[in-house]
């Protein structure tokens, strides 16, 4: 893989960005430095500036106007003032009346009031600002009758704002700052805009990003409108809470009645975050809590903030989930079976409905229900299930319409169509069309469905439900991010273009460590035409420069980009000893020279850093990657030492002291982390990351992976010296279970002039003696970069030594040969026993060449032609399809588990044939013949998304390049779900993060390959999101590896020598 050339291409895409990324993806309109007709609002003449809202203004309006207000004290060290216009006036007041302790009969107790920020009189020469929202906003009112602002392009509309300078807006005031909103969360949304375009970060108190400092601060003359959002409802699920968020809550809060102290000081910093990052909506924390009773404070607060509270997916009729057993089953009312007890549920519903009314314009309903405990409903049968919901359903509104006193289809209403609800609909479950069809993901970022055939038109919509983290199969993944972005860009685009564009909703687990992928979503489903799938390493950049400024962004971009591919390969939990192969392609070792690499970069980025920005540089880039490289070292480490004690070699014992203190490295990172900032997160990174050992659910404590000790006072009775190679399991001299009894020769794989240039074997001590050694080879062009040394227990080290071929003085001839490496010692019998003769070490060389006029290609060598799937020669169009047809294939850079990937386009192409669609194009050189050459595909762990009844399907044909088409091979690769189940296959898929890994997935094809030769090879992605990361065609020498075998060479790009090809970082 070349990560150089992708890093070129996307630091040229993003370099005429940096200089507009301030205020991430938004118009600017501050500025730091004077400008012609630029307005001064801070650090001119007037000593303390005001900000104006009217008295009729929203509470949650002008509690953000007071953040402002704060925020410009932040950047400036002057806070802002603020007024509602009147002299002497209190601050405002938000009533609501919190209900009573009784949790079955809906009962309120006296009313009580939360206060806004406090007031200044009015000064007409000071104020800078006024903010206000349509139809509430006097001041803002009076602009728009007398002609001064105009509203036509946000009146009417979703969560819209405009900014602009107006003349003489009121009274005594010059000039000021408007920020017009078409509704509440419109105006906060522009209150907020001016916060983060001053210098105040999203995440300056959940991430600890520090507030740029600045005395004088201008607005341009330009202005700003801002439309509504690319999805209505845009928000976080707080899940999975424990160990991690809900021991940090146990530090922070006092406990409530009921469990730890989730209560509205804890959400307040959390609503703050939801409208700071331009989000509404929230599915509080569930397993621990009661949202609406553990803080009776906590619902209306909510409502104040101009929040709009749901619940999830398991939750339904606004109540939470431990409610129904703690105030019901738990008192004898019954258990949480609709079949059997639905008077008392239908009771419960009503009391949720009841509670909620108050607040009910800023309320999304969950409907529908599932099993207890987020499980599903069992033992009734689909068919009585599929009857029963319905009615269910029916009751649920007309429970709304009665308490509310609205019709249901006023009020907007979800269900969740997930893990087996969505069967249901196979199975006729009918949906009111004024509900949201809220589609899940697979719990691993793959869209389950999308929006097709009648259901694009329903007046509800459609939305998404996707998760960040995860408790269940195949393993839990929720210490830290994993998140690839571009993964998530390609996902959630290919929903929104189906129509998937009511509801956003991501599952952040402990909300802490997932900083960036959360802002990622919530900026594409504020603006996907900005932010789309193409836009990924320029949102990075904007990113990275507004929480670290302009001059490490790139650095901390392309740092960011590396990570996302790295951690996305396998979540943490699921590395474990197995995965990546120690003996082939050089693997284990690439991944930990990429961790690496890695590490010290981002090292050296932290080291640069001012004292100020280093705590957030450490909590979301620089502790993931440590962490993640942390886990890499133990796993890989424990894999070493497995093979190396089965060969026998003393330094077996050395792994192991060395993954005991990555091991430990990883403890004393989370004792970092908890001693950051004074101990302000401790506890937030309790959740344990080792010692799965194939079961889903957390373990309790961390625990190392199995390895194994060698006994180091008595030699191995082969001898002291052992040698092992590339490839093999196997040592010599001596038995073992690898190789035949008694053998003591060892083979290593191939050397060509298209392959890797080098193979490598290990000379190394399994004894008490220190011995030298010596090798010499038979043939002179064949060489070794160490021919003589002294392994032993007092050395401590073994002897890699690295094989090639001096290419330019080997016979130009075509043939195979071997070469023979001889090993000998200088501690005779000791060495190496004579019960089994000397080691020998054989080399297969292949002397071959490529014809003149194959001039560009990927090479076989080693029997095998490994590609990455962008690194395609052309696309093919079939007969009959017009050239200039808008389908076509798109490549998805730095995207999957080694370079990128391709996929065809455009995202709503309906499905195709091979007759019918264009074909990546591959030109191929083959030496090996064989009846039974398998191409496989390693395609992105997709889903149905057009439903079962249109699975998703590729097509592969490979022919002799002289010949016609071979008839193309059409496979259909997800299989379908069956009820609550997954697709067969996609433990493996999810898990490795790719379709063709394991022996149950379906994309390998066979070929007859009768000759050497040109070859072609065509692929079709018969859908998008068929997405081709690699392909390899195993001509008989393929090995087990995680990543496949590394890309050939290709003829025309690469250079005999320089191309290394011994790993897949190449």
């Amino acid at each position: 893989m070349r990560f150089a050339a992708w890093k070129r291409q996307l630091l040229a895409a993003m370099i005429g960005f940096a200089s507009s990324a301030e205020a991430l993806g938004q118009k600017q309109i501050i500025s730091f430095t004077s400008d012609p007709d630029a307005f001064q609002v801070a650090g001119g003449a007037i000593s303390q500036p005001q900000i104006l809202v009217s008295s009729n203004e929203y509470w949650g309006v002008i509690r953000a106007a007071g953040d402002l207000a704060k925020d410009f004290g932040r950047v400036t060290g002057t806070n802002f003032t603020l007024s509602n216009g009147e002299v002497g006036a209190g601050p405002a007041a938000y009533e609501y009346r919190p209900i009573t302790r009784n949790y079955t009969h809906y009962a309120v107790s006296n009313t009580q009031v939360f206060n806004g920020p406090e007031y200044t009189d009015p000064s007409a020469e000071s104020t800078v600002i006024i903010a206000g929202t349509l139809g509430h906003s006097k001041v803002l009112d009076d602009l728009v009758s007398a002609g001064k602002l105009d509203v036509a392009d946000i009146e009417g509309k979703w969560e819209a704002f405009t900014t602009k300078i107006i003349e003489e807006p009121i009274a005594g005031c010059a000039k000021a700052v408007v920020i017009a909103g078409s509704d509440p969360r419109g105006t906060i949304f522009g209150i907020y805009d001016i916060s983060e375009q001053i210098g105040v970060s999203p995440w300056y108190w959940w991430a600890d990003v520090p507030i740029k400092q600045s005395k004088e601060i201008y607005v341009l003359p330009d202005g700003k409108v801002q439309g509504s959002p690319s999805v209505k409802y845009r928000g976080f699920f707080i899940n999975d809470e424990q160990p991690g968020l809900s021991g940090w809550v146990q530090w922070n809060y006092p406990d409530t009645p009921y469990g730890d102290g989730y209560n509205a000081d804890f959400y307040s910093n959390v609503f703050e975050l939801l409208l700071r990052l331009r989000a509404n909506y929230l599915w509080p924390a569930l397993w621990g809590t009661m949202f609406e009773i553990d803080d009776p404070a906590s619902q209306p607060l909510a409502d104040a903030w101009e929040i709009v509270l749901g619940s999830s997916h398991t939750e339904p009729m606004m109540r939470a989930q431990n409610e129904f057993g703690t105030f019901y089953t738990n008192e004898g009312l019954g258990p949480w079976a609709y079949n059997l007890n639905n008077k008392t549920i239908d009771e419960y519903f009503v009391y949720g409905a009841q509670r909620a009314k108050p607040y009910a314009r800023n309320s999304l309903w969950t409907m529908g229900m599932r099993g207890t405990g987020d499980t599903a409903i069992e033992g009734l049968g689909v068919e009585f299930i599929v009857e029963m919901l319905e009615t269910l359903v029916a009751h649920q509104r007309t429970i709304i319409e009665d308490v509310l006193d609205v019709e249901a289809t006023e009020v907007p209403q979800l269900w969740c169509l997930y893990k087996e609800v969505m069967s249901y609909i196979l199975q006729g479950l009918t949906i009111p069309e004024d509900i949201t069809l809220l589609w899940a993901d697979d719990n691993w970022g793959n869209v389950r469905r999308v929006p097709i055939d009648n259901e694009t038109s329903r007046s509800g919509g459609a939305g998404v439900y996707y998760h960040f983290d995860y408790v269940g199969d195949t393993r839990d993944y929720k210490w830290i991010n994993t998140i690839q972005l571009e993964k998530t860009a390609e996902q959630m685009q290919l929903a929104y273009e189906y129509g998937a564009d009511r509801i956003w909703i991501v599952n952040v687990g402990d909300l802490k460590p997932l900083e960036i992928p959360l802002s990622h979503f919530l900026d594409m489903a504020y603006n996907i035409n900005q932010w789309n799938v193409d836009g990924v390493g320029n949102w990075t950049l904007a990113w990275a420069t507004r929480e670290f400024g302009s001059e490490y962004a790139t650095a901390i971009t392309e740092i960011m980009t590396r990570f996302g591919m790295f951690a996305a390969r396998r979540k943490f939990e699921l590395v474990e000893p197995y995965v990546y192969s120690v003996i082939n392609y050089n693997e284990g070792d690439a991944i930990l020279g990429q961790w690496q690499g890695l590490a010290d970069d981002a090292q050296a980025i932290y080291d640069k850093l001012d004292e100020a920005h280093k705590p957030a540089f450490f909590e979301m880039i620089l502790h993931p990657i440590l962490g993640g490289q942390i886990v890499h070292q133990v796993h890989i480490g424990a894999a070493k030492n497995m093979v190396y004690a089965n060969q026998h070699r003393n330094s077996a014992n050395n792994i192991i002291a060395q993954v005991l203190d990555r091991f430990n490295a990883d403890g004393n990172l989370t004792a970092r982390w908890d001693n950051l900032l004074d101990g302000k997160w401790r506890h937030m990174l309790d959740q344990t990351h080792f010692g799965y050992d194939g079961y889903w659910q957390q373990p309790m404590r961390n625990v190392l992976p199995a390895m194994a000790y060698v006994q180091t006072a008595v030699s191995a009775i082969s001898g002291n010296v052992g040698i092992a190679i590339e490839s093999l399991n196997a040592s010599i001299p001596g038995d073992d279970k690898y190789h035949t009894n008694s053998g003591n020769t060892l083979v290593l794989p191939p050397l060509d002039p298209y392959g890797p240039v080098t193979r490598w074997l290990d000379v190394f001590s399994r004894g008490t003696r220190n011995c030298d050694w010596s090798a010499e080879t038979d043939l002179p062009w064949v060489k070794l970069t160490q021919y003589k040394g002294t392994v032993g227990p007092d050395n401590g080290t073994d002897s890699r030594v690295f094989v090639s071929i001096d290419w330019e003085n080997a016979p130009q001839v075509v043939n195979d040969t071997v070469a023979n490496i001889n090993f000998s010692t200088g501690c005779g019998r000791e060495g190496f026993s004579n019960w089994y003769g000397n080691p020998i070490v054989q080399l297969p060389i292949n002397l071959r060449s490529i014809p003149s006029n194959f001039t560009s290609g990927f090479v076989e060598s080693d029997e095998h032609v490994a590609i990455e799937g962008p690194n395609y020669q052309r696309i093919y169009t079939p007969p009959g399809v017009e050239a200039d047809s808008e389908i076509t294939y798109h490549t998805l850079r730095n995207y999957g588990r080694t370079l990128g990937g391709v996929t065809l386009w455009p995202m709503t192409t309906p499905p195709q044939t091979p007759d019918s669609s264009p074909a990546l194009e591959y030109d191929i050189y083959l030496f090996t013949n064989v009846s039974k050459a398998n191409v496989t595909l390693y395609l992105s762990p997709t889903q149905n998304y057009l439903s079962d009844k249109t699975p998703l399907q590729f097509a592969v044909s490979l022919f002799p390049t002289c010949a016609n088409q071979a008839a193309p091979q059409v496979v259909q690769f997800v299989p379908e779900s069956v009820g609550a189940d997954m697709p067969a296959g996609w433990a493996r898929a999810v898990g490795d993060a790719v379709w063709g890994l394991a022996s149950v997935h379906n994309t390998t094809t066979t070929w007859n390959v009768a000759q050497e030769g040109a070859y072609t090879l065509r692929v079709w992605g018969l859908a998008p999101s068929v997405i081709v990361h690699k392909i390899v065609l195993d001509l008989g020498g393929v090995r087990t590896s995680y990543l496949g075998p590394p890309e050939n060479f290709l003829v025309g790009r690469d250079e005999r020598g320089v191309y290394k090809q011994t790993s897949f970082t190449g």
